[in-house]
């Protein structure tokens, strides 16, 4: 039985963000519009259970408006604006988020033409992919340099403009805590805004602590039968290495429940993040919480 990203950390974090409330859903049969990833059947069945006086038609052209402002080279400005608005249609409820729909996918590909790449994991709310996770298996070579290079090359390709304006939020990390000591982010688990140049890689440090009892759902022994086996991993079922991972104390689980429970997204999504217009353009800032210890910036050289 070999042991890599995928059975160290990836699987274990679906499954702990399923403890969350995202359900999981298996991509063998979702229908997805590709420009967009935006998953069409969950986005208007989610648009009109919290706009009631809406019809297919109107969240037809939700989503033409939606895929128009995708479109800019604004960072995604317009339809973050659509997403938080207070007026016209609702693409989030904010005044009851559990009213909303939460799935987590994983290995979902992000094409335009020739070009591609696929987050190990992705969260949609109402089907729109609003963030993804990045994992490597600790002490990988490069710690998570390589995937700070990776996505620095993916925001400069405009190929995937649409892509990276609909993200919101972005986490890398290889499982392991963090080194103080080092002025580069090679171990450790963080989390970053867009860009169109290279990413701002940010500790986080969480001073509040979460009632775990209360906020994690239980284990659904069934559900990661079938999470296990959609991803072709049954065998790591027992194995104890596995076991410990799906732990919630993990690096990369606790900056999952810190970031992603769902009052916190709500949170970060409706006053975490701005736009500021910087002396080499526009930037995309995003203050995880106001709890946290101010986050160290890791950047590209």
């Amino acid at each position: 039985m070999s042991f890599n990203e995928n059975t160290r950390v990836k699987i274990p974090a679906i499954l702990h963000l399923r403890k969350l409330g995202y359900n999981y859903l298996s991509l063998a049969k979702a229908k997805r519009e590709e420009s967009t990833n935006i998953f069409t059947d969950l986005f208007t069945e989610s648009l009109i259970r919290i706009n009631p006086d809406l019809d297919e038609s109107d969240t037809k052209r939700a989503f033409d408006n939606i895929s128009l402002a995708l479109d800019n080279e604004d960072l995604g400005q317009a339809f973050f604006n659509m997403l938080t608005a207070t007026s016209g249609i609702k693409l989030i409820d904010f005044k009851d988020f559990s009213n909303n729909s939460f799935h987590v996918v994983t290995e979902l590909t992000y094409k335009n033409g020739e070009d591609e790449f696929r987050p190990d994991i992705t969260l949609l709310i109402n089907g729109m992919p609003l963030a993804f996770v990045e994992v490597k298996k600790p002490n990988n070579q490069q710690g998570v340099l390589a995937e700070r290079d990776r996505i620095n090359v993916r925001f400069k390709n405009k190929k995937f403009r649409k892509f990276i304006n609909i993200s919101q939020l972005l986490v890398f990390s290889n499982n392991m805590e963090y080194d103080v000591e080092s002025i580069e982010p090679i171990q450790g688990a963080f989390y970053s805004s867009t860009s169109y140049s290279s990413a701002n890689f940010n500790c986080f440090r969480e001073e509040d602590k979460f009632d775990l009892e209360t906020l994690l759902q239980s284990e659904d022994d069934e559900l990661e039968n079938f999470v296990l086996k959609d991803n072709n991993l049954s065998a790591i079922k027992h194995s104890p290495e596995f076991i410990t991972n799906k732990e919630p104390t993990t690096p990369t689980n606790r900056i999952l429940t810190a970031l992603f429970s769902k009052q916190r997204f709500a949170m970060l999504l409706k006053y975490g993040i701005a736009y500021v217009e910087e002396s080499k353009g526009l930037e995309k800032h995003i203050s995880a919480t106001r709890n946290c210890s101010p986050p160290k910036r890791l950047s590209a050289p």
